[in-house]
């Protein structure tokens, strides 16, 4: 946003971090409720916090028939607010692995640029979709269980959705119970069907 000067400019100096004032401390309700209660220190994630010595985090495999090995994708992540009430957990970096080298000039610049958004902090779950809408023009494919993959880095961000449904960044809608008795239903007739096909030796 631009700023207008009425004035005539005399002067100037550059402002440093110690130059600011010190923000007063804001009045915490809990704590004034209870007085005795240690106050809990609430770290927000940003691109300046260090990353720790250990961190915790999955291994997923994607076997894909578009590639000859198998891919492995490590996400970690960083507890924030450690033994507190407001503990969460928060992905930090993310890293691909495997045998084939046919994709890894992009694959390194994909997850340096998703490591950086992680490490930015905020939600990061928009991820999720940008990635899922990635459709490879020579065609997806099924994955185990049926599922259909449009490309690549869609299963990738379908991962990284499992990863933070985990995590708790990312929460399932709930079904109505309309919606649980017609699942329920089809579960019944699929699982009749199958019994019909399978034939005794």
């Amino acid at each position: 946003m631009a700023v207008r000067i009425e004035k005539k400019i005399t002067g100037y100096s550059v402002a440093t971090e110690g130059d600011r004032p010190a923000p007063a401390p804001a009045a915490d309700s809990a704590q004034q409720a209870a007085p005795g209660r240690p106050k809990a220190e609430v770290i927000q994630m940003h691109e300046r916090i260090e990353r720790p010595e250990v961190l915790i985090g999955s291994t997923y495999k994607i076997k894909s028939p578009l590639v000859e090995h198998a891919m492995y994708v490590t996400i970690n992540d960083i507890v924030l607010n450690a033994g507190t009430e407001h503990e969460s957990r928060r992905p930090f970096e993310i890293f691909v692995n495997s045998k084939s080298m046919e994709h890894f000039q992009w694959i390194v610049a994909l997850t340096r640029i998703m490591s950086a958004v992680f490490r930015k902090g905020g939600d990061v779950t928009f991820l999720v979709e940008e990635m899922k809408a990635v459709f490879d023009p020579r065609g997806g494919y099924f994955k185990a269980g049926g599922v259909y993959m449009p490309s690549l880095v869609a299963e990738l961000g379908a991962i990284v959705e499992e990863h933070l449904k985990s995590i708790g960044m990312i929460h399932d809608p709930e079904l109505s119970p309309a919606q649980r008795a017609l699942i329920d239903e089809k579960r019944r007739q699929y699982e009749a069907r199958s019994k019909k096909t399978v034939t005794p030796a």
